[in-house]
């Protein structure tokens, strides 16, 4: 790729497809009005799927664009009549927005990042000489943006560029490289992590050429932060600026003034540190000395949206105003530097976690309409750490969006036992915060008992069952019965089976019925949760290449003593028969349960006249139709070599679905640094999982998204609820006093 300066020719442009932008704001102006869009939800429909972009053309009465597709990547200049869409499946967008998202090749990270519509809107108002930090190979590293690029050949007035951002990244020693690379390196906006504007640059950071940079023009917010820019903040810039021109003497980082729109860090009593923008400083109501009012970078309970006391100082989002008395306040470490500009240290390799003061009240399950914006994106849901992920998967799953565990949350919290008040707080973090770092989940490690549990790898079943037996201190979640045998109770279900009886491509609900009419197992009841184990035994074994989920279980033939219809003419049935469970001529897959004249009649045919239909318990007679008895799927949990992963249902919509890993993604190296968690949200599963199940098997693998992929591929075990019975300790005896 050929860098060419801004002066280059519009002929020249087009011939080598790259333009640069190096001048104040980098969107540039618009010729022409013109309407883009990006597919946000809905089927694919002639042309257009979700997270394609397109052009509208002529809006319809009846509410359909029709306009032409952008695909991205190598076809993003060239664009193709897509049909018509909903206008209610879009979400409008502008020239340089779609631009933008067109040289995001993931589908899924261009809506994640429409997810976050704050650092969504800071990467589209981006300017040369702004810092910000974005994804490297090497971890998250802060640098400069120098250029917007344009990628591609235009070469039709239909034609549209794609958008990506030079950046230079700044060195250990906290200056720009002084060895410029040829060329920079080029990111999509989906790399951008975290954006910060050049003016609040803490004193004594210089940039290589001796200039402050970029501190007379529109600012840039700090991902939703907008510092007022008032006379002290023109005071700091004047400071810096007789810095940059030799005039003045650089203070020492630990003497630097602080002004409105300085960067900060407050570290509490406890030792965690967080981080804000200065947006008021001044001497309240009731006070004496000076304070400052913070917007912070996180939700904190406890804090306001800019109100202290009675008082109305600054207006930000609830739960992110924080007012401290100046002298609490230090520069943000993150960009701090001694008197000389350099640097005293590396980027930290400790994490950034927001304070948290766990209140006793219960917190419910994270709602639909809440679970994008508190959930989705870097740092998010349970931080992995030394082997945790199978604990970390398993926690978030049962614990942040499901209904039917949540009554077990609702108990008052046993002070006596600090295990369930160490488990209480994990879960209450995660659904007002949506983070949970690795230290509170390494104290419940270490308080389960064995000292196996906090360093070495462990299955979900394992610690499943330490979760319900010694925290929760509840009964068996399923009760089981094997023929005429008592009771017996377990918390997971396991398939067992021959690989000959099943296909290819099985589904759930087809391995559950092989698996139970052939170890002649049936439910004693409906189970509220109901979690089933595939055959597979961590990432050493797999019976099945790909498995088909079943969003939804039924499990009315499983049910011990109870009614059940005739699988052909719907009369009370009476028998079952596992050798017709495979039969091509009658649904292969589903069980096969008879009335006393069906099972005569289709016995009797040749090639089932071996068969040994069993008997069932004869349940009292009734003219009432039988009432089928289903479970939802909410969430799955992944296995790919020795790393567990996660799946999860966070509302009824087909398409609310998430995926997390609880070590995306790591800063630092591995004595110092620390994991990454990441959410992504990802409706792609949910087109793919609201077709019938036999297009899903035809389906092949490879042709489909990559988390769609990835979860028929690695699925190790799926969590079923059932809503209209949740679980609580009434319905389970207490195995323990």
């Amino acid at each position: 790729m050929t860098k060419l300066t801004a002066s280059t020719s519009t002929h020249r442009l087009l011939q080598n497809g790259l333009t640069v932008y190096s001048s104040g704001n980098m969107e540039p102006r618009a010729v022409v009005k013109e309407k883009f869009f990006i597919v946000i939800r809905g089927k694919s429909r002639k042309g257009f799927c979700r997270g394609c972009i397109g052009r509208v053309e002529t809006e319809t009465q009846c509410g359909e664009l029709t306009g032409l597709l952008y695909c991205g990547g190598s076809n993003a200049l060239n664009p193709k009549s897509g049909g018509t869409v909903r206008k209610e499946d879009t979400y409008s967008l502008t020239r340089h927005q779609a631009q933008l998202l067109l040289f995001v090749s993931s589908v899924s990270k261009r809506l994640e990042l429409l997810c976050n519509p704050q650092l969504f809107s800071a990467i589209c108002e981006l300017s040369q000489d702004d810092l910000v930090v974005v994804k490297h190979k090497k971890g998250h590293l802060p640098g400069m943006v120098k250029n917007l690029m344009q990628i591609g050949r235009k070469e039709h007035k239909d034609d549209l560029h794609m958008l990506g951002f030079e950046v230079e990244f700044v060195d250990s020693d906290q200056n720009l490289s002084s060895k410029k690379p040829p060329p920079l390196p080029l990111f999509s906006a989906a790399d951008v992590v975290q954006v910060v504007p050049s003016y609040s640059v803490p004193l004594g950071l210089h940039w290589k050429d001796g200039q402050s940079g970029g501190l007379n023009r529109k600012a840039v917010t700090r991902i939703n932060s907008m510092p007022n820019i008032g006379s002290r903040a023109r005071q700091t810039r004047e400071n810096l600026t007789e810095q940059s021109t030799g005039q003045g003497q650089s203070p020492s980082a630990s003497h630097v003034p602080l002004e409105v729109g300085s960067l900060v860090e407050v570290v509490s009593n406890s030792g965690v540190t967080v981080y804000g923008v200065i947006r008021w400083l001044g001497v309240p109501a009731g006070k004496t000395n000076e304070w400052a009012g913070i917007e912070l970078d996180y939700d904190v309970s406890g804090c306001s949206d800019g109100k202290y006391g009675s008082q109305q100082y600054f207006t930000c989002k609830a739960s992110r105003a924080l007012f401290v008395p100046v002298t609490k306040c230090s520069p943000d470490s993150r960009f701090s530097c001694s008197s000389s500009g350099r640097g005293t240290s590396k980027p930290r390799d400790t994490l950034l976690v927001p304070l948290y003061e766990d209140p006793e009240e219960y917190a419910p399950p994270i709602p639909e309409s809440e679970a994008l914006s508190l959930l989705v994106g870097k740092m998010k849901g349970i931080q992995g750490h030394i082997n945790s992920c199978y604990l970390d998967v398993t926690l978030i799953s049962l614990f942040s969006s499901s209904v039917t565990l949540d009554n077990i949350c609702q108990t008052p919290a046993d002070t006596e036992r600090p295990i369930m008040c160490t488990f209480r707080e994990i879960i209450n973090r995660l659904r007002r915060q949506g983070f949970v770092p690795a230290q509170s989940v390494m104290n419940f490690r270490q308080q389960l008992g064995c000292d196996t549990f906090r360093t070495e790898e462990k299955d979900p079943e394992e610690f499943i069952t330490v979760l319900f037996q010694k925290v929760l201190r509840m009964g068996p979640l399923i009760k089981l019965r094997s023929g005429q045998d008592t009771c017996q109770g377990a918390y997971t279900f396991q398939i067992f089976l021959e690989k000959g009886q099943m296909g290819q491509m099985p589904s759930v609900q087809q391995l559950l019925d092989t698996s139970c009419l052939s170890g002649d197992l049936k439910f004693e009841e409906v189970p509220s949760c109901l979690m089933v184990q595939m055959p597979r035994f961590g990432n050493k074994y797999k019976m099945f290449s790909h498995i088909i989920p079943s969003t939804e279980l039924d499990i009315t033939d499983l049910l011990y003593n109870s009614p059940r219809e005739c699988f052909l003419c719907g009369h009370l049935a009476e028998f079952e028969c596992l050798q017709c469970l495979p039969d091509r001529k009658m649904q292969p897959g589903r069980i096969k349960p008879f009335c006393s004249t069906c099972n005569t009649q289709v016995h009797s045919h040749p090639s089932r006249q071996a068969h040994s239909p069993r008997a069932l318990p004869a349940p009292a007679a009734s003219d009432t139709p039988v009432h089928r008895h289903t479970m939802q799927l909410f969430a799955v949990l992944c296995i790919q070599t020795s790393h567990y992963v996660s799946f999860l249902k966070y509302g009824p919509d087909p398409h609310s679905w998430l995926f997390f890993d609880c070590m995306a993604d790591r800063h630092g190296d591995d004595q110092h640094g620390y994991n990454i968690p990441e959410i992504r949200a990802c409706p792609e599963l949910g087109d793919f999982l609201s077709q019938p199940e036999e297009d899903m098997a035809r389906s092949h693998p490879s042709q489909t998204p990559e988390l769609v992929r990835r979860l028929l591929c690695d699925s190790y075990m799926f969590l079923y609820q059932n809503p209209a019975t949740p679980l609580s300790r009434s319905n389970h005896e207490e195995p323990f006093n």
